[in-house]
Parts: C-alpha cells; structure tokens; sequence
C-alpha cells in the first residue's frame, strides 16, 4: 500500500484507570495534530460498567465499549473498528504510559522508511518511589534496547503500530482463550513475523511505563516471571501444529525449563557464598521462569487480568 497521507487511529485500551488516561488523552491528541496524516485517537473501556466514557467524551475523541473480560477482546474491538472504518495504521498504547514527543512521528517515519508490517517502539519504566536494589540487581525491569530498523520477530502491544492491510491479509486477530492471563501479543506478532510479516524496532519511539508501588514489591516481580515462563509455553504450544508438533514444543519446553532452573540454582548458590544480592536475584528469576514454563506445559497460568 502507499504510505503517503495514511489513515492513522491511536487505539487506547482502558480499565478503571481514569487518572492516568486523563494525562495521556492530550499528549496522543497533540501528537496526532503534528504528522502530516489524518490522525486520530480511539479509546476501548473494557470496565462493563463504562466508567471511562464520560473523560473520553469530555476530551472529544472516539469511545468505544467492550465489557467482555480480557485484553484480547479490547484488542480485538479497536482492531475490528479501524478496519471496518477504513484506516490504514492501527497504533497500540496502555493507558498508563506516557510517549515522548515526537513519539507517534517517529513510528511512521520508520514504517514509512522500512516498508515493515509493524514498527515497535521502545518502553523505559519510571517507578513511583525508590526501586529495591535486589530487584534492580536481578534485572526484573530490564527491557530490550535496539537500534532503530533492527528486525524482530515477537513484540508487546504497548508501543506497537500495525499496517492494517497485513493484519487483513492473514485474518489475525488476539487470541481471546489468553484474554485473563496474558500472552495474547506474542502470540499474534509471532503469527505475524512467522507467515513472512516484518517487524522493526523504533527506537526514538519511546513511551514512559510509570511502574505503581504495588508492582515493585519482591513478591510481584517474581510471580510476574513465573507468569512469563507460564504464558510463553502456553504460545510455544498453540503456535505448534499438529500432535507431533506439540509434542515437540513440550519436549524442548522441558529441556528450556530444566536449563534455566539448573542456571537459576548454580547462581543462587553462587551468589550466596560471594555475598552477591545481584547474583541471588537472577538465580530467584531463573527459578521462576523455568517453574512456569513446567506450569504452562500442564496448563496452569495464573491470571493477569483477573477482576
């Protein structure tokens, strides 16, 4: 398709956040009234009870109510509107980030120079108080950091623009059986890339992740990775085809599993013995994610979106 005067729709995904989304509507607002396309801002409340409505109304941007549980079906409301309306780019950003300026520019300059399917930008986290140094030291928030154009395979929904005539092309749609429990971007990006669709880093294209209090506690940073370890298998899996294929996936599971828990116990003992509070945690992270990639293997996820 040609990628000169696009139809751009920034879709906002939303659940009880009003503060937060209240901050984010103007900055998406102004962003959208500085690219040279026609672009606009689309917010999908999946609270049933539409608390969201009357602040997406009052900022004079599109609102759309989905009360079905789960992310995968608000994703799958603003990707069936953008394409039923016609637009060309579908932009995808949680509504408790904030992006740079310059940051929706910045997608579809790449898009435009790359040609790509899909252009993920880059997410810095910002925590509300002072981060645990075992935490920091085990690298619980580290995230990715590429070079602009660098291709990727698998991408997260919180900073990701698609080219709505691919994801028409292969009829993708979120997964809504992992709607609660998470994995529902990996696996549709991994389907994406994997049937010859593209995908770019952006790395001027950055959003600011603000990470409350409750989430920087021990507790929750390793029950997130067991989570990982969990919905990754469970991805692993309906990606394979087949019952041999399955099997296969199971297996080398397994073997993944088995990896990082040896790795996980070898650098919690190491780091005992030298004193070092950064080894403990990432041998703590290792643990954690291979016990949920056994979990995810016998069909236990926990619940990330649980109301």
């Amino acid at each position: 398709m040609s990628t000169s005067g696009a139809r751009v729709v920034v879709a906002v995904l939303t659940y009880k956040r009003p503060q937060t989304l209240a901050a984010l509507l103007p900055v998406l607002g102004a962003q959208c009234a500085e690219v040279p396309d026609s672009a606009s801002v689309l917010v999908v409340d999946n609270d049933p009870a539409a608390s969201a409505r009357d602040l997406v109304s009052a900022n004079g941007f599109a609102y759309e109510h989905e009360a079905t549980p789960g992310i995968s079906a608000a994703r799958n409301r603003a990707l069936e509107v953008a394409l039923e309306r016609g637009f060309d780019v579908l932009v995808f950003i949680d509504d408790d980030e904030l992006p740079v300026p310059g940051w929706l520019s910045s997608l579809l300059t790449t898009w435009r120079s790359t040609g790509a399917d899909g252009v993920v930008g880059q997410v810095e986290s910002e925590f509300e108080g002072t981060l645990d140094p075992w935490i920091a030291a085990g690298g619980f928030f580290t995230r990715r950091r590429l070079p602009t154009g660098t291709p990727v395979t698998v991408a997260a929904t919180n900073n990701l623009l698609l080219c709505l005539p691919a994801v028409a092309a292969r009829g993708l749609r979120f997964d809504e059986r992992l709607g609660l429990i998470g994995g529902e971007d990996t696996l549709f990006t991994r389907t994406l890339t994997g049937t010859g669709g593209t995908l770019v880093w952006c790395a001027e294209a950055s959003v600011t992740d603000v990470v409350p209090a409750a989430r920087m506690t021990r507790k929750f940073v390793v029950q997130r990775a067991f989570r990982y370890g969990a919905t990754a298998t469970r991805v692993e899996v309906a990606l394979a085809s087949g019952v041999a294929g399955r099997l296969v996936v199971r297996l080398r599971q397994t073997a993944t599993a088995a990896t990082r828990l040896a790795a996980g116990l070898a650098r919690l003992a190491l780091g005992t013995v030298t004193f070092s509070p950064g080894r403990r945690a990432a041998g703590v992270r290792n643990l954690a994610r291979g016990c949920g990639l056994l979990s995810g293997l016998v069909g236990y996820v926990p619940s990330q979106y649980a109301r």
